[in-house]
Parts: structure tokens; C-alpha cells; sequence
């Protein structure tokens, strides 16, 4: 019963992103991300300025609440860039960050971090792009007959129940890969190690899921979906993987 309701170790994350040691990691890519668009929009201002500038030498003063309207016309669309680039942007800058964030979760959590260094990133780099192939050939070789049904009469029914369930399970395994693979374990050991705990980790990916889905929200999920990742690892499955 535990497995299904595995989505709580999110809000369990949330709570671990304020505590020392731990924040940094969150802060860091989110103040980045603030700036490079304080700085597009900043630009933006700029060259939508002189726009208007150029506009309004041929309109005259007495359409200057055309100038009002351009502008509100420019917020609008500014707010509604940003609501739906915010996220995607901040995984990209936040990515560099994610290995160390989930093993700073792991200090806070136990009091070790997982053995590595330098040379370990080093001698792991390409079996980490060994890894990434890997998942993306199996998120390819299950989407496709997925997809499939979709189109398939009677079957098409139960086609979105499935996508869904299988969409949990690969952000199920796309998050606890940061704290898999800080202790050398990569996609192909993950999901043999994953196997007897699908409807945990399916669990775990949907709940992450449905919360990129809330406004405001999906903002702060990559970072709590991490270090969930990372509390449902010490507590589940570093045993397991130690053995």
C-alpha cells in the first residue's frame, strides 16, 4: 500500500531544499535563471522601444494611447513567454547542478556523500553517454507501440491509462538516476534494481508528473523531485543496490 502513495516523498523533498548545504544548489540555477531573463526582457524593452519610437514619428502625439496599448500588448506577451520557458529553461541552466544537489541531500540525509571525485566524473563520463542512449532507446522502443494503440479501436480506451502509467515510470527513473548514478549505478542496473519496485517508482514519477502541470509549482519540481529521488534512495533502495 506504501508503494502507491510514494508521490508524498515530493512534498518530503520540498521541505529538505531550505536546509543548509542544501539550498545553495537550488538558489544558484534559480538566481541564474531569474537573470538571463531579466536580461532577455531587458533587451526586449530596448528594441521594442525604438519600435515604438519609429512607430509613433508616423502616427503623431495625438495616437499616443496607442503607445499604452504596444506596451501592455508587450507585457502580456512577456508574461505569458516566461510562464511557459520558465521551466524548460531552468532544467537546462539547473542541469550542472542536479548531481551535486542530490548529493548534498544525501550529506544532509546521512552524513556521507557518495564516493567520487574528479577522476571518477572522468571515468564515468562515457558511461554516462552510454546510460542516456540507452534510456533513450528504451523510452523509444515502449513509446512507439504505445502510440500505436492510440489508433487502434477498443484498445484506443485504455491507451491513455497506459501512456500515463508509463510516463510516471520514466520520470520515476529520469529522477532517481541523480542518486543512482552518483554510486557508479547507470540505466541498464537501475532498472534491473527497479524491477520489484515499478508501482513505487511509477508512483513516485507521476506524482513529479501532474505537479509540472500547476502553475508557479513547476518551478521549484525539478529541485524537490531530486531530492526526493535522493530520500527515496536512502531509505528504499541503498540497501538493496549495496548488496
Amino acid at each position: 500500500m506504501e508503494q502507491l502513495f510514494a508521490f508524498n516523498y515530493l512534498f518530503r523533498g520540498l521541505r529538505v531544499l531550505n536546509k543548509p548545504g542544501v539550498r545553495l544548489y537550488v538558489v544558484i540555477p534559480l538566481l541564474i535563471n531569474f537573470l538571463v531573463f531579466a536580461l532577455l526582457i531587458s533587451v526586449g524593452m530596448s528594441y521594442f522601444g525604438s519600435f515604438q519610437d519609429w512607430l509613433m514619428s508616423y502616427l503623431g502625439d495625438g495616437l499616443w494611447f496607442i503607445a499604452w496599448l504596444l506596451w501592455l500588448i508587450f507585457f502580456l506577451a512577456a508574461l505569458l513567454i516566461v510562464f511557459y520557458t520558465f521551466s524548460i529553461i531552468a532544467n537546462i541552466v539547473a542541469a550542472p547542478f542536479n548531481s551535486l544537489l542530490s548529493e548534498a541531500v544525501e550529506y544532509h540525509l546521512t552524513g556521507k556523500t557518495p564516493p567520487g571525485n574528479l577522476m571518477t566524473a572522468v571515468k564515468e563520463f562515457l558511461p554516462s553517454i552510454k546510460a542516456e542512449v540507452s534510456k533513450l532507446i528504451y523510452m523509444l522502443g515502449w513509446s512507439i507501440p504505445l502510440i500505436i494503440l492510440f489508433v487502434i479501436p477498443g484498445l484506443n480506451l485504455i491507451a491513455p491509462i497506459l501512456w500515463f502509467m508509463f510516463s510516471g515510470w520514466m520520470m520515476g527513473l529520469q529522477y532517481l538516476d541523480y542518486p543512482f548514478a552518483n554510486h557508479g549505478t547507470f540505466f541498464s542496473q537501475q532498472r534491473k534494481q527497479l524491477k520489484g519496485h515499478r508501482i513505487r517508482t511509477t508512483s513516485f514519477g507521476s506524482g513529479i508528473m501532474l505537479a509540472t502541470m500547476i502553475p508557479i509549482v513547476n518551478f521549484f519540481v525539478m529541485p524537490a523531485a531530486i531530492a526526493a529521488a535522493t530520500i527515496l534512495w536512502v531509505e528504499r533502495y541503498e540497501e538493496t543496490v549495496s548488496q
